[in-house]
């Protein structure tokens, strides 16, 4: 009889503790969507309009469907446009034409505001407020990418962050790393040329992608970690089979459930790349030591600016978990960007080689043996020129 009584409480407990849950989740639930909905209303009454959303998923089905029926149709002439958030994005793109410049669309309990108008845009990038920044549901996937780096923190914490590492960025410094970009580069160029030597003069295909992925990234080893730029390159192969993997866990829309749960692959890399750019720091610390004069990296720089900032606006972590983070940061921050702008630049050149022949005589012009220095690429107008024109056409 006690055997059975403690049964039937046992199920009555389990029966109260699922009710409650559930209820909890559908009140909280409830009170989310009525709380978007709040925003979306507010929104509505400015005058700014929006497809209207589903009541679990919002938008996001309508979002899959635009994509998906963007990828059958598009044509592979269509590559080499100008306009490639139509692309990559053909559901606000599509929306843009429906509602305008400014509208609003919903990702389940998110309520997002598209602003393509330039004077608001200008208007909210000269606000000093620490009050913007980054919304955590959008950077919690890329914190084993990111840790909590100067891209991924808000705030006051993202204030002192750059104040530590922006001086190291400044002109004067940048141009004491051209001579690292030269060597990186220069082992390419013989590649190419032997590749093209080999064809008769002619090759008869070159992957330019992934030769610039590396090339960008041996400079931010070189740079960061100065003669252990080895050890550097291998922590960076390792940020990209994090990255590869984390951007195979639907990031774009958010609803692919593993996103939310520990990735035992990634928390391994992570852990891994945390001990070698740790012990690499330490590394070269103690080499300049024991030589007394030796040249500091980027990474030993910011690390004494980090301790000596210590206890003033860390409070997220220590100096270590600072310097692990940001090296994650610069490794983002210009590896995938350098590569991709620099493809794209070699892809406009091919379609207009009337700008290549102009270029060709420039170097030849300013630069000794044809190779640049921080002095010649400031002369190197027609390069800066077709540089600037590049960007432009990204943005």
């Amino acid at each position: 009889m006690e055997l059975l009584d403690l049964v039937v409480i046992s199920k009555a407990l389990f029966s109260v503790a699922l009710a409650s849950a559930v209820c909890y989740v559908f009140h909280y639930y409830t009170r989310s969507w009525l709380r978007s909905q709040r925003l979306r209303k507010k929104l509505c009454m400015q005058g700014i309009k929006g497809p209207p959303p589903g009541f679990v998923y919002g938008n996001v089905a309508e979002m899959q469907q635009i994509q998906l029926k963007a990828k059958k149709t598009r044509n592979h002439s269509e590559i080499v446009a100008h306009d490639y958030t139509s692309t990559l994005f053909p559901y606000l793109d599509h929306w843009r034409k429906e509602y305008g410049s400014i509208y609003t669309y919903s990702t389940g309990l998110r309520q997002h505001l598209y602003v393509n108008d330039l004077e608001i845009v200008k208007e909210m990038n000269q606000l000093n407020t620490l009050q913007l920044g980054k919304d955590a549901y959008m950077t919690k996937a890329l914190q084993p990418m990111l840790g909590n780096g100067v891209i991924r923190s808000n705030g006051q914490f993202w204030a002192h962050q750059r104040k530590i590492i922006a001086p190291e960025f400044f002109m004067d410094k940048v141009k004491g790393m051209v001579g690292l970009m030269v060597e990186s580069t220069v082992p390419l160029l013989k590649k190419w040329e032997a590749m093209i030597d080999a064809g008769g003069g002619l090759a008869a295909e070159i992957n330019v992608d992934e030769d610039l992925r590396s090339v960008s990234a041996d400079v931010i080893a070189r740079a960061c970690f100065g003669s252990s730029y080895v050890k550097g390159k291998q922590i960076f192969s390792k940020l990209r089979t994090i990255q590869t993997t984390i951007t195979k866990q639907g990031f774009l829309f958010g609803l692919n459930g593993s996103r939310f749960f520990p990735n035992k692959k990634v928390s391994n890399l992570e852990r891994e790349v945390e001990l070698l750019i740790w012990e690499t720091v330490k590394r070269r610390q103690q080499e300049c030591v024991d030589k007394s004069s030796g040249q500091k990296d980027l990474m030993q720089l910011i690390l004494e600016s980090a301790v000596n900032e210590a206890g003033v606006g860390l409070g997220k972590g220590s100096p270590q978990k600072f310097i692990v983070d940001n090296c994650k940061n610069i490794y983002f921050a210009g590896h995938e960007t350098t590569a991709i702008t620099a493809s794209w630049c070699l892809m406009l050149l091919a379609l207009y080689p009337e700008w290549q022949s102009r270029i060709q005589a420039e170097v030849a012009q300013v630069c000794n043996n044809g190779l640049p220095d921080a002095d010649s690429i400031s002369r190197l107008k027609t390069v800066n020129i077709c540089i600037i024109s590049f960007l432009i056409c990204l943005l």
